[in-house]
């Protein structure tokens, strides 16, 4: 079984692979969305062949797997994360489970569907600081129908640690 230190080694060039190859950020146009199934949306994006979400680079996170059901972000919390009483702000926790949860969602819906979230709950376990390294929100698809949406996601450190949990409810729907 692999250590912390191998693990984190891991999780660090994984990170920068995806990093090198991704596009700029920006937003795809609903063409792009009509073209592709979810996963072959979000594959899309690692490729580097679609732009990347804005938000991902003002949070200074990233796709790092995405396969159907089942999504994985990463990112490193640090101090222009921190709220004013000295550790991350939820709203970091809340926009990457988020993104986490939504897109594994995604990538279960057929080429011409797209979702929004209706419903997102978040239960923040434990502190994130800019001492706790990288953390990865591990979404999992519970159940993806015509019309709902839903999945689990958690936050967690190399260790295996998990710092929060949340679960959504997505509105799917037709592009048009």
């Amino acid at each position: 079984m692999p250590n912390r230190e191998q693990i984190l080694a891991q999780w660090q060039a994984e990170e920068s692979a995806v990093r090198a190859r991704l596009a700029a950020p920006g937003v795809a146009s609903l063409e792009q969305l009509k073209q592709y199934s979810g996963a072959e949306f979000l594959q899309r994006i690692l490729n580097g062949e679609l732009p990347v979400a804005p938000i991902a680079q003002t949070l200074d996170f990233t796709l790092i797997e995405a396969e159907p059901g089942r999504v994985v972000f990463q990112g490193t919390p640090d101090m222009r994360h921190y709220n004013p009483i000295g550790s991350v702000h939820g709203g970091y926790f809340c926009t990457l489970l988020d993104s986490a949860l939504g897109c594994v969602v995604q990538s279960m819906l057929p080429k011409g569907s797209g979702y929004t979230t209706l419903e997102l709950k978040v239960n923040l376990i434990r502190a994130l600081t800019d001492k706790t390294g990288p953390v990865r929100a591990i979404g999992k698809v519970i159940q993806v129908g015509g019309r709902v949406g839903v999945a689990e996601a958690n936050i967690v450190d190399v260790d295996g640690k998990i710092y929060a949990h949340a679960t959504t409810t997505c509105l799917v729907f037709a592009l048009s």
